[in-house]
């Protein structure tokens, strides 16, 4: 007979002990820790086949490296370019995907159309969340149906899912949700830390053993984390994250995590009623359609792993009818906002401490870039001076603490990038003057090290 054991279990990164602890050890949070009954079997078995053993398998041998011989993967290639290029070039086999997101923001959607629109791939949808008739419902609404080579299974139990495996032998398995599923081995209740750590362990095992690429949707919790142990993160190979905000149609999948791949790409989908959509070109959604010239507002060229973009950087400085200056930013580093603002004052005399300042990076991007410096600050000059920059000019540059320019990477990619949307003037620092062919660019190109320089030129 099994024996019962209370264990308990930190939800924040999955530290187990025997008796409740206010403190973890482990990540030093406060009141995480739950009970939980955990069920330890002698006759647990370990793989993900319910009538496999250990007994026969060989062990690894320890090799030299030059005796390995290297291998070129063969990825599946997608419809979904954007997807394509957060993967770091498609899907690789027996990969295990974890994507997490708020609810609502479209996981679901995005996994049944990538399932719906691989007609040549046999793909296993598994749902612990929705019945057949809600997925078929969506799949009509997605209109991709007809041609798709796709299972769908409503389960939540993993060893009836694994012989629902064995049985279709599909190429590509989808997981909605882990938080839903529950093994045998352990008597805890589903989304439980032992629970989502077992049942991940068990895709593991399953997608390495048998090359089978898996994708996992987890939940998140109300701080923007995915739920579960950490150590969940640390399983599996690739983490996404879709955000996005539901009362508007962008939505942008960013790469966590990915041991194939860059870990800092970035895919961008408009939502519409007949699912998601690609965006190939992001620089023209994000940078707004304005009839009239505004002061306040300025272009950055960014990128974003290997992917340039352009971004609109808006500005607002007022008066501080409160008393105490208010500092804002959405999508930007407030610190380095701030950092910013005491080079303006410190070095070129404008008085800001007075003011409140509120910036915002159009699009509902949140940008990193320190290349968009130059660009954060012109924004705040030209709306306290109420001075209009030309809405043909672009800036990539990184500001230091004395005023001066700095060289950005992959310039000649940002050059590109605006000359393709048709801007005529562009703001760089004058340190990529040795390594950069100005001739071969049609737009004008300007070089200086000083953001006075900038000033006068742009301002008069």
């Amino acid at each position: 007979m099994a024996k019962a054991k209370t264990v308990y279990y930190c939800q924040n990164c999955g530290y187990e002990s025997p008796k409740w602890l206010g403190k973890c050890p482990s990540c030093e949070q406060w009141n995480t820790f739950v009970e939980e009954l955990v069920e330890r079997s002698s006759s647990k078995v370990p793989d993900w086949r319910s009538s496999s053993t250990d007994t026969n398998k060989r062990a690894n041998k320890a090799a030299q490296i030059h005796e390995i011989v290297y291998q070129a993967e063969v990825r599946l290639i997608c419809p979904d370019n954007e997807l394509n290029r957060v993967l770091g070039g498609g899907i690789v086999p027996g990969s295990l995907v974890l994507i997490g997101g708020e609810p609502g923001i479209g996981k679901s959607t995005l996994m049944l159309q990538l399932a719906l629109t691989m007609p040549d791939i046999k793909t296993l949808y598994i749902s612990g969340e929705e019945s057949d008739q809600q997925l078929k419902m969506r799949a009509e609404r997605l209109a991709q149906s007809a041609r798709a080579n796709c299972y769908i299974l409503t389960e939540t139990s993993t060893q009836q899912i694994f012989k629902q495996i064995e049985a279709v032998e599909p190429n590509l398995v989808i997981i909605d949700s882990i938080q839903t599923l529950h093994t045998h081995h352990l008597d805890a209740s589903p989304g439980s830390v032992s629970q989502v750590r077992e049942c991940t362990a068990e895709l593991l095992r399953f997608a390495k053993e048998t090359s089978t690429p898996v994708f996992i949707i987890g939940h998140i919790t109300k701080d923007g984390a995915i739920a579960g142990p950490k150590v969940l993160e640390h399983m599996v190979d690739t983490v996404l994250q879709f955000e996005g905000d539901r009362h508007h149609m962008y939505r942008i999948l960013r790469a966590i995590k990915n041991r194939f791949g860059s870990s800092s790409e970035l895919g961008i989908y408009e939502m519409h009623q007949a699912g998601l959509r690609e965006i190939s070109n992001p620089s023209e959604i994000l940078l707004s359609q304005r009839e009239l010239p505004l002061s306040g507002i300025t272009i950055a060229a960014m990128l974003e792993g290997i992917r340039p973009m352009l971004i609109e950087v808006q500005a607002l400085v007022s008066h501080a009818a409160y008393g105490t200056p208010q500092r804002s930013s959405t999508g930007f580093d407030t610190k380095r906002m701030n950092m910013l603002l005491a080079v303006l004052e410190k070095r070129f005399g404008f008085r800001l401490s007075a003011q409140d300042v509120f910036l915002n990076i159009a699009g509902g991007l949140r940008v990193e870039d320190p290349a968009i410096d130059l660009a954060v600050m012109m924004a705040i000059i030209s709306s306290q001076q109420d001075m209009i920059v030309p809405t043909d000019i672009a800036f990539a540059g990184e500001v230091g603490l004395s005023g001066e320019i700095r060289a950005v990477n992959r310039i000649e990619q940002r050059i590109a990038e605006a000359e393709k949307l048709g801007f005529k003037q562009m703001y760089i620092s004058k340190y990529h003057d040795k390594g950069l062919e100005k001739s071969k660019f049609n737009i004008q190109i300007h070089s200086v090290a000083k953001v006075e320089e900038i000033f006068e030129a742009v301002f008069g």
